[in-house]
């Protein structure tokens, strides 16, 4: 059994702290080689087998540098492929991914109607490099499915976006016939599909953003003992000790959600939900006050403060806004208490 200190040490040694956002393909590569593409690929079917745990664990090193390869998307994509009980090459589909193919879960909403010959036309948003996918799963009115990024009436428009770490696609469909061999769930089985990935999601968020908000405090707190003002070094300053403290007291409650969520099986959607709305936010206010603490040099391009806060600013979007997953929670809450 893999220990996850073991696969912390080796994220780390594999992406060192220092060098951010590294390049895509060549990380791809890298990723796929240390098996981190089937950590949650249950044994039975050649896979690791690990928990959700270590799947965050390895989602929390990768946010620190920034990583620009989609190792979220990746996992979710081939989790879908391991809750169907409909794919007909089921098989063949989980040694492709977890080999190294891509076919990404998106994560904006889609907008798309069937019409009454069966296909399928509107704009399925949030699929992140959808230059390197041989297939996007897409939840579609009948259900979901893995759609080919080369079929007839498929096409991939990238959408620009301001992280420059990450780039997005829209999957464009115009009369595609989605292919029964290809379908992960019907309609009915649509909602528990949605159920379990939701979750992964939410995790593998959270941590992304944690991971970017620890190393931004980290860079914060480096800065604030080099940068002088009268002669002293910022980081004296009691005002601005008490501005990096309310960073890292955040950052430590977000954490233990997080974890606690990670370990917890019986968390339910929406207390991992109220995980990530936590984590997107705490992320923002660590990158708000990130830039403010390194002064006229955190408002330049040439500094990487502008990476972590379009990073943060992202990640709010992503699988639920922070405004609509606090309604959520809170509803809840409320019902709970009621």
């Amino acid at each position: 059994m893999i220990e996850l200190n073991e696969l912390t040490a080796a994220a780390q040694k594999a992406f060192p702290a220092d060098n951010l956002s590294p390049a895509r393909d060549a990380s791809w590569e890298l990723v796929a080689e240390m098996g981190w593409l089937m950590i949650r690929l249950p044994e039975d079917d050649g896979g690791l087998g690990l928990d959700r745990e270590a799947s965050t664990a390895i989602h929390y090193e990768m946010g620190r540098v920034l990583a620009t390869t989609p190792l979220i998307p990746a996992q979710l994509g081939l989790q879908a492929v391991i809750e169907s009980q409909t794919l007909a090459d089921r098989a063949d589909w989980l040694e492709r991914l977890s080999a190294g193919e891509y076919a990404p879960l998106h994560m904006l909403p889609a907008k798309v109607d069937i019409a009454a010959d069966g296909t399928v036309s509107g704009t399925i948003g949030g699929v992140f490099d959808g230059d390197m996918a041989v297939a996007v799963v897409a939840k579609l009115p009948i259900g979901y499915a893995l759609i080919p990024t080369d079929a007839d009436g498929v096409e991939l428009v990238e959408r620009p976006i301001w992280d420059l770490s990450r780039r997005m696609f829209d999957l464009v469909l115009t009369g595609y016939k989605p292919d029964p061999a290809l379908m992960l769930s019907d309609a009915d089985g649509a909602t528990a599909m949605h159920d379990a990935l939701g979750p992964e999601a939410h995790l593998a968020l959270a941590a992304d953003c944690l991971g970017g908000a620890s190393a931004a405090l980290d860079m914060t707190v480096e800065y604030m003992k080099m940068r002088k003002q009268f002669e002293r070094p910022i980081a004296m300053f009691q005002a601005l000790k008490h501005r990096a403290a309310d960073m890292k007291t955040k950052i430590v409650v977000a954490e233990a959600l997080l974890w606690s969520r990670a370990r917890d099986e019986q968390a339910t959607r929406t207390q991992i939900a109220g995980a990530k709305a936590l984590a997107s936010d705490v992320f923002q206010f660590v990158t708000e006050e990130m830039i403010q603490l390194h002064g006229g040099i955190g408002l330049t391009e040439e500094h990487p403060c502008h990476l972590f806060m379009k990073r943060a600013m992202l990640n709010l979007q992503l699988c639920g806004s922070l405004d609509s997953l606090n309604e959520t929670v809170g509803r809840e809450a409320l019902a709970a208490m009621a």
